[in-house]
């Protein structure tokens, strides 16, 4: 695997994924993330319209099994590899055939020179809902993402070696990889990953640790809203929250009104707006 080599990769919210992605850019190849939700035929497609070379899946869960689909996925395209993200690394495979990542990387030295890339390089492959027609790919180069990085990091004014997301966002998806995995990288923020948005989790989090940024989707910060109970220390989660960026699309209104009445007037009574690459409403205290 090297230069002009395409990876895909599905994987929840879990430290295996940034192991991989940023393994996958270090050797020189592109990355080419892949929603987790996806059906075998849908993998295939993905896998063939973006040409991979190799494919890194998690095991998934009975409720979500991601790794059968995506091994279902494999056996239809023309992929050369695929390996099984185990939440064991030492498990053995429970998918018949397939080579886990444990295995593979088990006599692997354990540090590797970076293979150099020019700035124009792509990076990334993200695919799109496919609204019209089949999903595209839409290619993002290491500039693109480094230049997107530093802008977030400028706009939130991010604090180096002190910042702590909570990271419920899809990274597979360009606003949490880009404003929480990317820029929290940068400057060795502490993120808190979360494999599925579960609002009282969040808030459960929130209450017991320092955390300062949280970005989500219109959705998520009601689910927050709705999740608040008597037990929940609200002033001492708003006087962490130092960042709370809203995006995928606009806040409504009606958020706004319904939020103080619902958290007694205390939840983030001090936010206000400013603009957000991820093209919705940031809220800044």
């Amino acid at each position: 695997m090297g230069s002009g080599d395409k990876v895909a990769l599905s994987c929840p919210n879990l430290p295996y994924f940034p192991i991989v992605y940023y393994g996958v850019l270090k050797a020189g190849a592109t990355i080419v993330p892949l929603n987790i939700l996806l059906k075998g035929r849908e993998v295939a497609y993905h896998l063939e319209d973006a040409d991979v070379k190799a494919y890194f899946c998690f095991e998934g869960t009975p409720d979500l099994p991601i790794g059968a689909e995506g091994h279902a996925g494999f056996q239809q395209a023309q992929t050369e590899h695929f390996f099984l993200i185990t939440v064991d690394p030492s498990a053995p495979s429970p998918i018949e055939g397939a080579e886990t990542l444990g295995a593979a990387i088990a006599d692997q030295p354990a540090t590797f020179e970076s293979a150099v890339t020019e700035a124009t390089d792509t990076a990334t492959i993200l695919y799109t809902s496919g609204t019209t027609g089949q999903p595209k790919g839409a290619e993002l180069s290491h500039v693109n993402t480094m230049m997107n990085v530093l802008t977030c990091n400028r706009l939130f004014d991010s604090k180096p070696a002190s910042d702590a997301h909570v990271v419920a966002l899809p990274l597979f998806h360009t606003f949490g990889a880009t404003v929480q995995m990317h820029a929290g990288f940068s400057t060795a923020a502490t993120l808190y990953l979360i494999p599925r948005f579960d609002a009282a989790q969040v808030i459960g989090l929130m209450n017991t640790e320092t955390i300062t940024v949280f970005a989500g989707v219109p959705t998520m910060w009601w689910g927050l809203l709705e999740a608040l109970t008597d037990d929940v220390d609200v002033d001492r989660i708003a006087g962490n929250l130092r960042r709370g960026l809203s995006g995928g699309a606009s806040l409504p209104v009606e958020h706004h009104r319904a939020g103080p009445r619902a958290v007694r007037g205390d939840d983030f009574r001090r936010l206000r707006p400013v603009r957000n690459i991820a093209g919705g409403d940031v809220q800044r205290s």
